[in-house]
């Protein structure tokens, strides 16, 4: 075996052994050290380069390289010009998909948005109900009702709507505070604490065999709540014939309080056409709502002043329902659920819809019927939120904190001024529509109205937002909050560019469902412009309304939408008189477009809770 020789491996692992360590079995002298070879820096022998040159490559002929490179050249770039296009589009549609990656925070956005959509289409869908059924007692009484719902829906909303915003940031603020008992939100350490802007955390109180826990919000919303609904009952039901003066139908009969009294319940059951008596006043209206031609009409008469001020009066009772029921949703919300009052609004417009044609043809009340009907069903629906919430929250308070009502009143008064500046414009908006003639205005109310329904997704995305960020921001969780400000925005957008593309693709289709006049729809179409352009404007500006009550900016909020007001009606007043209808949606475009500039503005303040969130981020990031 000496003197055998043993051939070299391509690449020969040369060891060295310690030799030190016996363990090796043999000399350290018997292995040749490669300090003498070229490899010597490597443990790695390599063989020389001749002997891995199986196909040496053949030499070039310098004269004819630049031909060939010049052929080469023009290959590659009528390559690269053939397929750049496909490829840039490649490229954007991925770096799109990547940016609009659902994560977290976005699937979370979705799991609360998607139910409050349904549930907020489900108050239209039932006036649509409704208003098929009432349509078949005659075009008086469909237009009576179309008034009563306008005048009760009108108070609704100013002084319902902020109860729920409201109560959303605050229900979700308690939430997330009673989530850990030693975290306090530094926003509230920041408010004024003589306005009792502070939260207190109180322990779950033991009720029964079952935990419940004491949220001081939840309490205060439902009793003001309740207040505020039995208010709204008395001056609906005691100033229905004011209002309907205010809505210019012509009087029917001078008196100073409501045609209904406590005899409605016996009256319900008998079906009477009695009059209706209240004090020393006799009413001209019996119970199906039909004028009563025995009584004195010392005015002139109206049609439809009788059964809508009957229906108005009867749509009063339903008033402290609908109030503790929405203060109840707000509650829901807070708590990032969307799928229980979801559950209690379909259950009670379903009960409605069974209702109308009962109460309306075959107990012969008319709409009467109908607003009985309707009112049922809003009982039904708030029991239903009141025993869900019962179960898990302590509805009764041991004491009531009078600091937590003045900050519900502070923060709702400034939302009510906000919500009073939106109606103004948008009725101003109508009225100066409505100069134009019938069909100008019937053109303008299908496009209106199609521009209304669609906010419905993006209100839902707002409150999504508003959810998540009053939880995130109270727990100071800033890296959170300000994921949840950039993914709404993100989506709002996203929602809003799809809104405009299905709209401009489908209007016709849709305004065909409102008329089949051909001159109304001819109006209605040449503003299919506006109603999709402004589908990515509005959806921005909803979701900076949730980001605005996400965060408790109900000052800014109220203080901006004023601002906007203003200046969209100055406009209105001056372009629309000499545009028509053009200059009366640019005033709704400028409307929108002005309030997400003072969303952009408010972002990037360095005064906002906004900077706030970014300076904490980078405070926390220059710790680590």
């Amino acid at each position: 075996m000496a003197g055998t020789a043993v051939p070299r491996p391509l690449v020969a692992l040369h060891h060295r052994p310690n030799q030190e360590n016996p363990r090796h079995g043999y000399p350290t002298s018997a292995i040749p050290s490669p300090r003498g070879r070229r490899s010597s820096g490597t443990r790695f022998g390599i063989p020389p380069a001749s002997s891995l040159q199986k196909n040496p490559v053949p030499k070039v002929d310098p004269a004819a390289e630049p031909e060939r490179s010049v052929r080469r050249r023009a290959v590659d770039s009528a390559s690269r010009t053939r397929t750049s296009f496909p490829r840039s589009v490649t490229r954007l549609f991925r770096r799109i998909r990547k940016e609009l990656k659902v994560d977290e925070v976005g699937f979370e956005i979705i799991t609360i948005a998607l139910p409050a959509v349904l549930s907020l289409a489900a108050d239209p869908f039932a006036s649509l109900v409704d208003t098929a059924f009432v349509g078949h007692l005659g075009p008086v009484q469909l237009a009576a009702v179309g008034v009563s719902a306008s005048v009760f829906n009108l108070v609704s909303k100013l002084f319902n709507v902020p109860l729920l915003n409201v109560t959303t940031s605050f229900v979700a603020e308690d939430q997330a505070l009673d989530e850990d008992g030693k975290i306090r939100s530094p926003r509230l350490n920041q408010n004024d604490k003589s306005l009792g802007l502070e939260s207190t955390l109180r322990e779950p109180v033991d009720s029964g065999a079952q935990c419940k826990r004491f949220l001081p919000a939840v309490s205060t919303s439902l009793v003001l709540a309740a207040g505020v609904g039995i208010v709204e009952a008395i001056a609906l039901a005691c100033g229905s014939g004011l209002l309907m003066n205010i809505m210019g139908i012509s009087v029917v009969r001078q008196y100073p309080l409501t045609s209904l009294n406590m005899k409605l319940l016996l009256l319900l059951f008998t079906k009477s056409s009695t009059l209706l008596i209240l004090g020393p006043h006799w009413s001209c209206v019996d119970l199906k709502g039909q004028p009563n031609l025995t009584c004195k009409k010392p005015g002139p008469d109206s049609p439809m002043r009788a059964p809508a001020e009957h229906f108005l009066t009867l749509r009063a009772w339903g008033a402290p329902p609908i109030v503790i029921a929405l203060a109840a949703q707000g509650t829901f919300r807070g708590f990032k659920d969307t799928k229980t009052p979801l559950f209690a609004v379909g259950v009670g417009n379903l009960l409605n819809a069974i209702l109308d044609p009962i109460l309306i043809f075959l107990l012969d009340l008319g709409i009467g019927g109908a607003a009985i009907a309707t009112t049922i069903s809003e009982y039904l629906i708030a029991f239903i939120l009141i025993w869900k919430l019962n179960e898990n929250v302590l509805l009764i308070p041991p004491d009531m904190d009078g600091k937590g009502i003045l900050r519900y009143l502070k923060s709702g008064g400034l939302l009510i001024g906000r919500t009073i500046a939106v109606l103004i414009t948008m009725t101003l908006s109508t009225s100066m529509a409505a100069r134009e003639g019938p069909v100008a205005m019937a053109g303008h109310q299908i496009c209106l109205q199609v521009w209304l329904a669609v906010s419905l997704l993006n209100d839902a995305l707002a409150l999504a937002g508003q959810a998540l960020l009053a939880s995130a921001y109270t727990q100071a969780n800033y890296k959170q909050a300000q994921v949840v400000i950039d993914r709404s925005l993100q989506m709002g957008l996203i929602t809003g560019i799809v809104l405009a593309i299905t709209l401009f693709l489908g209007f016709g289709s849709f305004s065909e469902l409102f008329t089949t006049d051909s001159a109304v729809l001819a109006i209605a179409r040449s503003g299919v412009l506006f109603v999709t352009v402004s589908q990515p404007v509005n959806a921005l500006a909803f979701v900076f309304d949730g980001l605005y009550y996400g965060l408790s900016d109900f000052a800014y909020a109220a203080y901006s939408m004023v601002l906007v007001a203003l200046l969209s009606s100055l406009f209105l007043l001056v372009v629309a008189p000499a545009f028509g209808l053009a200059g009366v949606w640019t005033g709704l475009l400028l409307f929108m477009l002005l309030r997400v500039v003072a969303g952009i503005w408010r972002l990037y303040s360095k005064n906002s809770p906004w900077e706030i969130v970014r300076m904490e981020i980078r405070e926390s990031d220059g710790e680590q």
